[in-house]
């Protein structure tokens, strides 16, 4: 079953990256702006006052491990899935799916409760249908964003794009008409109920920024990834973390404590205050914008939960049907919508954005501990473009701070947290276990540990596909030539002619020589002059009988291969073997060879691959310029 499972993956199409830095900046931003502005500061400044400008800058300071955490991660990882592939790709399976669930239903709580305030807008229009105009009114919306989901991401993204700068318009208007209104008397005292009432404040609307990294759930669908992803997300943080603050502050310098104290539509009060009836309105129009993002690019992210599970074997595979003329996961929407529409219909939504927030602590915490598995446990192939900084003590302080926050939340989001994590749980155990046999990097850490000797995992090979979808690398002659090629790993010393004996044997049959007249010619070619290039390092070439042949052998000698007495031991050999209609190559291959060992990290990466097949995978990531004409195998 888990080879049949392994084989699927291989075959699911591909997803699009269609999204680019503009679209990254959009969802990530989008999904931060919404209640936590439009709402939530009124009822922070019952508890905090005039402080509540402190508590949200505080709050903004908790993203960050887990921002950079993610940045890391979606780096070396750019998959459909987010969190959710993180966290099952560096502990396994059982944490991957209670991870999967916990990703796909807060996301989902997000966006059903920024639909909710859609709905709020309804009754503005129908205020004599109340709760069924906000009802109607939110799930015609989710429909609405539904549709634009299925019918492109590349579509989505423009809108979250236009929805965005929009937002931003209004949020601008408002600072440039509000700033010379404010009344310095309302921000005094500052404090009135201590640091705690901050703190507090600042657990509480730390939900505000929790939208900011659920753009890498499509970071398999978005362009250049080790650039735009990391850059994206902290431009959306720096942005929007100053709005946020501004916002407030003009809020608070705007409206009377009293008034604004537990209010619902703060920025509307101080709209009102700045620039009269007008100015509801514009705000009216900014907080449909700031819903209308967040539950499209809820809609977007969501989705990507079930789809990556379901292509991993977590869930069956209908959920990972795509539309195949738009290419989006129409299934993995259509249930995704689902969910968050009955959840508009029936539930209350207080309590479970609560539970959203401890979902989303849990996941940030499992993120960063992610990051510490899979550095320790030094899978090669673990390769991000960008390395969060402080490590790891910025990821541990951090997965201390979200745990504290959790058990604040109170006793009825971690009674609803803790039975969602059973029956998670046993989902694993009825359907997940028998299908799914993967390797984590948490065991591949174990081995590490108990055994020098680590062989190839599928987690490798999965990482080198992903690096090479990442980095958009099309193979060419040279990469089929070292795909293909012989791989000699020798721990103990031996003398250039041991070496040579070694490599005849291993090709004779390869290129239709004996390895008699081979070793001769290698023989041969080593006293013309010498092929040690530079310390460590050689590069044996010898010219053979015959036409179109040319081959590659890979040799790491642990111990060095001791060439003469003029050299240090060879650690690094590419043995060439070529006809002579293969001398242009001959020389492309030498350019090609010369490109990757100059990379500063090669020979300690060289030196510490567990074994033949890393090695070669050394080769086949490096970056170099590819040849597009030579594409086709040797």
């Amino acid at each position: 079953m888990h080879d049949k499972q392994l084989l699927h993956n291989k075959n699911e199409p591909t997803a699009k990256r269609n999204l680019g830095l503009l679209d990254v900046f959009s969802i990530a931003a989008g999904s931060m702006i919404s209640s936590g502005l439009f709402v939530l500061p009124g009822i922070a400044y019952a508890i905090a006052g005039p402080a509540v400008i402190l508590a949200y800058a505080i709050a903004s300071l908790l993203m960050i491990p887990v921002m950079l955490s993610k940045a890391e991660l979606s780096t070396a990882m750019p998959k459909a899935g987010g969190s959710y592939f993180f966290i099952e790709r560096s502990m396994g399976p059982l944490l991957g799916t209670i991870a999967g669930f916990a990703n796909w239903l807060s996301i989902a709580l997000k966006a059903a409760f920024a639909l909710v305030g859609i709905g709020t807008r309804g009754i503005l229009f129908f205020p004599q249908f109340g709760d069924v105009a906000l009802k109607t009114t939110a799930l015609a919306a989710c429909i609405l964003f539904v549709i634009v989901n299925i019918v492109s991401t590349k579509e989505t993204g423009r809108l979250q794009s236009l929805l965005v700068i929009g937002l931003l318009s209004v949020i601008a208007a408002y600072i440039f008409k509000g700033v010379p209104a404010v009344n310095e008397n309302n921000y005094i005292p500052f404090m009135p109920a201590g640091w705690q009432s901050v703190f507090a404040v600042a657990g509480m609307v730390a939900v505000a920024y929790g939208g900011l990294t659920k753009v890498v759930s499509v970071s398999g669908e978005i362009k250049d990834p080790s650039k735009n992803l990391p850059l994206g997300m902290f431009l959306a943080f720096g942005v929007v973390n100053i709005l946020y603050i501004i916002v407030i502050f003009i809020t608070v310098g705007l409206v009377d404590g009293a008034t604004l104290s537990g209010s619902l539509t703060p920025i509307s009060l101080g709209a009102e205050a700045s620039m009269g009836r007008i100015g509801v309105i514009i705000v009216n129009i900014g907080a449909f914008l700031a819903f209308a993002t967040t539950a499209n690019a809820g809609i977007l992210a969501a989705s990507r939960s079930p789809l990556a599970m379901s292509r991993d074997g977590l869930l069956p595979e209908f959920f990972s049907l795509t539309n195949k003329r738009f290419g989006t996961p129409l299934a993995s929407i259509c249930i995704t919508a689902a969910i968050m529409m009955f959840l508009i219909v029936f539930l209350s939504v207080e309590d479970l954005v609560k539970t959203a927030s401890t979902m989303m602590l849990l996941l940030f915490g499992l993120d960063n501990v992610s990051v510490i598995i899979m550095r320790e446990s030094r899978v090669q192939n673990y390769r991000p473009s960008y390395k969060a900084p402080f490590y790891p003590w910025l990821q541990i302080l951090a997965t201390l701070v979200y745990g504290f926050l959790i058990f604040e939340m109170g006793a009825l989001p971690l009674i609803i947290t803790a039975g969602f994590m059973l029956l998670a749980v046993l989902w694993y155990l009825g359907y997940v276990r028998m299908r799914i046999e993967r390797q984590s990097a948490f065991l591949y850490l174990v081995k590490r540990i108990l055994s020098r000797h680590i062989e190839r995992t599928r987690l490798d090979e999965e990482l080198v596909e992903i690096l090479l979808e990442r980095d958009g690398v099309t193979f060419d002659r040279f990469d089929h030539l070292v795909k293909d090629c012989l791989v000699l790993d020798i721990e103990e010393s031996v003398s250039a002619k041991e070496l040579f004996n070694r490599v005849a044997e291993a090709l004779s049959s390869r290129i239709g020589l004996t390895g008699e007249a081979l070793y001769e010619l290698f023989l041969e070619r080593e006293l013309e002059s010498s092929t040690v290039i530079e310390p460590g390092l050689a590069i044996p070439h010898v010219i053979v009988p015959g036409e179109k042949i040319f081959d590659l052998v890979l040799v790491r000698c642990k111990s060095g291969v001791v060439f003469d007495e003029l050299h240090e031991p060879i650690k690094t050999a590419f043995v060439l073997v070529g006809s002579a209609d293969e001398r242009n190559y001959h020389l492309r291959a030498l350019m090609n060879i010369a490109h990757i060992v100059q990379k500063a990290d090669f020979k300690e990466r060289w030196m510490s691959a567990p074994g033949p097949q890393q090695l070669r995978d050394i080769i086949l990531l490096s970056q170099r310029t590819r040849d597009k004409s030579g594409t086709s195998k040797k």
